[in-house]
């Protein structure tokens, strides 16, 4: 069955570009989710307060929820607020949202897990999804377009899980 999950792990190229390449995950998509406003643009994130999301279709049969965010707590900086990588503002926060009670529920139940093994505090956010606004083409697939793209992810790092 084909479910999804609206991630946030900071800039949208590199999460977006490492999801792809897992098996199970059928369609990906970058977007500004949980922001102030019902529109925005690239240039108007930061006054709209929305994160750079990535909308991302799996195939539970194949994939489950507990393993796509695994992949995500490896590559981001769970106790980092606003910034991952060199990318600094509110836009680059961490979040799962998801519009599904029950997916947000097993999401908290993970970090709930994982803030047991750590010492600091995690900073991801878990919300209900609010206002996703998909992101201009260009940002689409941009590390596909522009391998030499920034991007804060080892994108070749995949742990086994």
């Amino acid at each position: 069955m084909i479910k999804e999950i609206y991630l946030a792990g900071g800039c949208f190229w590199g999460v977006e570009a490492y999801f792809k390449e897992i098996e199970g995950v059928v369609d990906t998509e970058v977007g500004y989710a949980n922001g102030k406003t019902e529109q925005t643009t690239y240039e108007e994130v930061p006054v709209t307060d929305h994160a750079e999301t990535v909308h991302i279709k799996y195939d539970d049969e194949v994939i489950s929820l507990e393993k796509l965010l695994e992949y995500l707590y490896y590559i981001i900086d769970p106790f980092s607020v606003d910034k991952q990588g060199n990318d600094r503002g509110r836009q680059y926060r961490t979040g799962i949202y998801s519009i599904n009670v029950e997916d947000l529920e097993k999401a908290r139940e993970f970090l709930d897990k994982k803030q047991a093994n750590e010492d600091n505090e995690i900073k991801v956010e878990v919300e209900e999804l609010k206002n996703f606004i998909v992101a201009e083409d260009y940002h689409q697939d941009y590390l596909e377009k522009n391998p030499t793209g920034y991007c804060h992810i080892n994108l070749n790092d995949r742990p086994s899980l």
